[in-house]
C-alpha cells in the first residue's frame, strides 16, 4: 500500500473539516474523490502533503508514519500536488517554474525531467520562455502539472485539474491524466465532475461534509443510484 490514511482529522480553528476518514492508495492506481463544493476535498490533498494540519488520525507513506511530517519533506519522499487554481509563479518564465518544482531533486534529473514534461506538453517547450502569467488557463494547467512531475513523485495529488477550462481543454487534460496513468504513476484524483473523474479511476471515494460515506470501484460508484442522483446529474 502506498498510501494509507487512518482516521484522519482536520480543523479550521472549531470547523472540522474531515472527521474519521479512512482512504487508501495502492502503487499503480488511480484513485478518485468526489463531493460538491466544501464537501473537504482540497483539505483532504492539504492534509496529505502536509500543508494543512491533521488534528487527529494518521497518515502512512510506504508504511512510514508522515502525519506530523513538514510538507517539504513529504515531497522528498515522493508526494506532490497539482493545486487548486493552478498557482503560478505568474513573473517567472514557464521554464523556471517547472525548475522550482525540481527543487528536491539532483541537478543532474533537472534536463531529463524537462525534456520529459516537453515531450508531455509541447505548448510548454514553445512558452518556455514566456511568464507564466501570460499563459492561458488550460496551459497554465499544464504547466502546473509539469511542474508537479519535475519531483518524480511516486504519488501525483490532483485537486480540480477541471476547474474552470473549456470542455476540450478539459478532455486533453483528462488524456494526459490517463497517459500518466498508463505510464505507472499513482494518481490521487480529487474532482467535482464526478463522472469524469470516476470514468478515468480505478477506484473512488465519495466525501460530503468531511466524511467519506461511499468507495468503491470506480465502475460500481458510476452505477450507484446515490451517485447518479447527487453527482452526475441523472
Amino acid at each position: 500500500m502506498l498510501l494509507e490514511i487512518t482516521g484522519l482529522g482536520s480543523h479550521y480553528g472549531r470547523i472540522r473539516a474531515l472527521d474519521a476518514v479512512d482512504l487508501s492508495v495502492e502503487e499503480g492506481e488511480l484513485v478518485a474523490i468526489v463531493g460538491a463544493n466544501g464537501a473537504g476535498k482540497t483539505t483532504l490533498l492539504r492534509t496529505i502533503s502536509g500543508v494543512q494540519p491533521a488534528s487527529s488520525g494518521v497518515v502512512r507513506f510506504r508504511g512510514s508514519d508522515i502525519t506530523r511530517t513538514a510538507a517539504a519533506r513529504r515531497v522528498r519522499l515522493g508526494i506532490a500536488q497539482v493545486p487548486e487554481g493552478r498557482q503560478m509563479f505568474a513573473p517567472m518564465s514557464v521554464e523556471d517554474n517547472l525548475l522550482l518544482g525540481g527543487f528536491t531533486r539532483p541537478r543532474h534529473e533537472l534536463a531529463e525531467s524537462l525534456a520529459r514534461a516537453y515531450r508531455l506538453f509541447p505548448r510548454l517547450e514553445e512558452r518556455r520562455r514566456q511568464p507564466a502569467g501570460t499563459l492561458s488557463g488550460g496551459e497554465q494547467q499544464m504547466l502546473a502539472i509539469a511542474r508537479a512531475l519535475m519531483a518524480r513523485p511516486a504519488l501525483l495529488l490532483m485537486d480540480e485539474p477541471s476547474m474552470g477550462l473549456a470542455p476540450r481543454i478539459v478532455e486533453r487534460i483528462f488524456d494526459t491524466i490517463r497517459e500518466l496513468r498508463a505510464t505507472g504513476v499513482t494518481i490521487l484524483l480529487v474532482e467535482q465532475n464526478a463522472f469524469v473523474a470516476l470514468s478515468v479511476a480505478d477506484r473512488g471515494y465519495v466525501l460530503e461534509s468531511g466524511r467519506i460515506v461511499l468507495d468503491g470501484r470506480a465502475s460500481d460508484l458510476l452505477a450507484d443510484e446515490r451517485v447518479k442522483a447527487a453527482y452526475l446529474g441523472l
